[in-house]
């Protein structure tokens, strides 16, 4: 059978260029995007007069029936149709006739494909921005119950200053926040229908471009077509989006990884989400945060993939375009399927405070402490910084933390330490200490509780 598009041709296509050429083995993803539309397309050239309704409604039939097949499995996807539009509009016109080659009336397989791609995105930008809600949502049940859990804050993965691990989950919870609010965004900016801009320059049928958009749920319609049939800005859009959050996923497993270590304990991952060796029965391994981890430089790539390819291409479409879609439905699927198992892992893992409680007496939490201490007694910084080094090597010496020195201990190191000290050296007075906004403290970090709970309630109503 020839191509649709052959009439100027006098060879037929080769076998290896409908290998080469086609996408329908991928782009068969977007078939509901591309019926639902075709029945708003159809809607709409009835209503301008361009088809009547007799025809019309023939042709939405036809679509439906089209739709049933297809998600009965019973549609047969032919690769030398090329693309899920012209498989589609191939078996309409098998099953209601001619009528059915009426239906790409004013409209081109350009603004076709932006139409479909862009509702599938949209769509996904909703459905990943809802499930990052759900893991907000875990994270601040956590720190609810962990307000006064003590853990070793870090920088350089040094103990640096006491938090509290209701404070460390809160922190994801705030990059997860901007995540959602990209999606959104995005979503926002995206939301227009491209149909109607034909192949670049419009289509002179009396058509009526806002009525398919409101049909199809867009807030208007793109304002330039010759830029509309080219833009891919939408996907690499969720594609950069995505690759943030699987950063933030990242981070959040790598420190699942090291907690979930011996040498930390600080968590148990639930053996529902971990694996054994093959060869040392005595292994858990932490594969699902490891294979978050790793998939991340998997969604790196596609993002990579698409600006490489859409980095030097004249107005308006060009087949490299056709490179838009895979990397799009991996990472989709990527970041859905992520979303969803480490919301599971968080809900089911155990929380060991009591290991949070021994680090913290490792390192030297509060020196910090007592250089403000000295400094509030009038001693220079500088000079607070020296002795409080002092004192640290003092407590290195006897095998202990500094917050353990007693009172007579540090007195030996300056005659200005008094006995109010201790006080100050104390870890869990230490953590509610740093009470500035957005700090540590037990009181900051219900506030911030609470403003996460607004939020989500807001999600919610």
């Amino acid at each position: 059978m020839s191509k649709m598009w052959s009439g100027r041709f006098k060879k037929g296509a080769a076998g290896l260029l409908d290998r080469f050429n086609a996408s329908l083995p991928f782009d068969k993803e977007l078939y509901l995007e591309d019926i639902e539309g075709s029945k708003a397309h159809a809607k709409m050239l009835a209503a301008t007069g361009i088809l009547n309704r007799d025809e019309s409604e023939k042709i939405i039939e036809g679509l439906e029936s089209i739709k049933e097949e297809i998600e009965k499995g019973i549609f047969v996807f032919d690769i030398a149709d090329e693309d899920i539009h012209m498989a589609i509009e191939k078996r309409l016109t098998e099953k209601i006739g001619d009528i059915g080659k009426k239906l790409h009336t004013a409209r081109s397989r350009n603004d076709q494909v932006a139409l479909d791609f862009r509702l599938y995105v949209l769509d996904k930008n909703r459905k990943i921005a809802a499930l990052l809600t759900k893991l907000i949502k875990t994270l601040v049940n956590i720190a609810k119950e962990h307000k006064s859990t003590v853990m070793p804050g870090m920088t350089h993965l040094q103990h640096a200053q006491p938090i509290s691990f209701a404070y460390h989950m809160l922190a994801y919870a705030s990059m997860f926040k901007r995540d959602v609010e990209r999606f959104e965004s995005s979503y926002e900016r995206n939301n227009l229908s491209p149909l109607g801009c034909a192949a670049l320059a419009g289509t002179p049928h009396p058509i009526d471009r806002e009525m398919v958009a409101s049909e199809l749920g867009f807030k208007g319609i793109t304002l330039n077509c010759l830029d509309t049939v080219s833009d891919r800005d939408f996907a690499l859009e969720i594609l950069f989006n995505i690759s943030v959050m699987m950063m933030h996923i990242s981070r959040l497993s790598e420190e699942l990884i090291i907690w979930s270590s011996y040498e930390f304990g600080f968590v148990t991952i639930s053996d529902e989400y971990a694996t054994g060796s093959s060869i040392m029965p005595q292994k858990k391994n932490p594969d699902v945060p490891e294979l978050l981890r790793g998939k991340t430089g998997r969604v790196y790539g596609n993002l990579i993939a698409l600006l490489t390819v859409m980095k030097g291409l004249p107005l308006a479409y060009n087949k490299d375009m056709q490179e838009d879609k895979e990397g799009v439905f991996d990472s989709v699927e990527t970041a859905l399927i992520s979303l969803e198992i480490l919301i599971e892992l968080l809900k089911s893992m155990k929380i060991n405070v009591e290991k949070m409680q021994e680090a913290v007496r490792v390192g030297h939490l509060t020196a910090t402490d007592l250089a403000d201490y000295l400094v509030n007694k009038g001693v220079p910084f500088r000079e607070a910084h020296f002795i409080t080094g002092k004192a640290v090597a003092m407590a290195e010496s006897k095998n202990k933390d500094v917050s353990e020195l007693s009172y007579e201990e540090l007195k030996e190191i300056d005659s200005r330490i008094e006995k109010d000290v201790t006080r100050y050296l104390n870890l869990e007075n230490s953590m509610n200490s740093r009470n500035s906004a957005g700090a540590t403290s037990e009181t900051r970090v219900e506030e911030q509780i609470g403003y996460f709970e607004k939020w989500l309630g807001e999600k919610e109503s």
